[in-house]
């Protein structure tokens, strides 16, 4: 199964080749790595999507499309004499056998929570034999959607112990900040508020953590369920003669109770 892998994997380089090369594609041979960026993190956010939906078929397809654009950047650094996808290979390669002591060396970890301070511990080893400054937080991109950020900024911290005992005294955090949310309000100050906010949302994600929850899927399952509710008050309205352009506030705010208590009621096995 590797070597047929291995097979199609040199297929795929050529192929990126031939449609970089004269008589190509004009579109792939016009791109740059500044021009891919946005295809690069759209085609990550289908793979997680291909996942949330649980379709082997898609996930299939989806890897392809983030696997090729790694492909597309290495082929851009191998015309610049930059770098190969020998090199990408060589490096990742490395860098798993390196930070994995503990099955391709003679070091011993108790679990999951050992192996990741052992490989905080690698990094940060790696990073002051390199030069680097070596933060703990390193690694983190900063173009991350904020809430994901955040997440993983706090996952690193807890690597090396920085972290609650447990969600609840984050929850008494979520509260705290919530106090300073209000008195900032209170005193009108914007950038007051804007920190504070921020703070708050910080800790949420945390609480979230905590509870074994991604805050990026929270946040997003809320959105899809103002989405669908919303397509419900819409639909109300439509059906009243009435856009929701047209509607007052009252009829809205009415129109979205009744769907939200619509959709608490237990199931009780019969059709409407």
């Amino acid at each position: 199964m590797a070597d047929a892998a291995g097979t199609r994997f040199v297929s795929l380089l050529s192929l990126m080749a031939r449609l970089r090369a004269e008589g190509g594609c004009p579109w792939d041979r016009e791109q740059t790595r500044t021009s891919l960026r946005p295809y690069l993190i759209e085609e990550a956010y289908e793979v997680v999507q291909a996942i949330d939906e649980g379709s082997r078929d898609h996930l299939v397809e989806e890897l392809g499309d983030l696997l090729f654009q790694v492909v597309f950047h290495s082929q851009l650094g191998a015309e610049a004499g930059e770098f190969t996808m020998e090199d990408v290979l060589d490096r990742v390669c490395d860098k798993m056998t390196r930070r994995h002591p503990h099955v391709f060396g003679g070091s011993e970890v108790a679990d999951s929570r050992e192996a990741l301070a052992q490989w905080e511990r690698i990094k940060q080893e790696e990073a002051e034999r390199d030069g680097r400054s070596g933060s703990v937080l390193d690694g983190v991109p900063a173009s991350l959607p904020a809430l994901l950020r955040a997440q993983r900024l706090q996952a690193k911290a807890a690597r090396v112990g920085f972290d609650w005992t447990g969600w609840q005294g984050a929850w008494t955090k979520v509260r705290e900040e919530m106090g300073e949310v209000q008195e900032a309000l209170a005193v009108a100050d914007d950038g007051r508020v804007a920190d504070e906010l921020g703070d708050l949302l910080f800790s949420i994600v945390n609480v979230a953590r905590l509870r074994g929850m991604d805050a990026e899927d929270c946040l997003r399952r809320a959105s899809e369920k103002f989405t669908r509710r919303f397509g419900k008050v819409e639909a109300e309205m439509k059906a009243g003669g009435r856009t929701v352009t047209e509607a007052s506030t009252e009829d809205l705010d009415r129109a979205w109770d009744a769907v939200k208590a619509q959709e608490r009621q237990p199931e009780t096995g019969m059709r409407p």
